[in-house]
């Protein structure tokens, strides 16, 4: 399993795939439970990139010709 521990981890992977996001935001979109993610007991975020890949190709903007 792919995965990335934290916040800033994520955005650098994000930015790899052109897909430009800031800490709040992701922040935001984690509160309303519209980001895949894991909470460990610890408080810390765990992020699986294949559910990442997932999300990012459901929430590519449209190209409209």
């Amino acid at each position: 399993m792919r995965r990335v521990q934290g916040i800033p981890s994520l955005l650098t992977y994000l930015n790899t795939h052109h897909y430009s996001l800031t800490h709040e935001e992701v922040e935001d979109l984690i509160r309303k439970r519209q980001f895949p993610h894991r909470k460990l007991m610890n408080g810390a975020m765990i992020f699986d990139l294949n559910h990442i890949d997932w999300w990012l190709s459901e929430n590519q903007p449209s190209k409209n010709p």
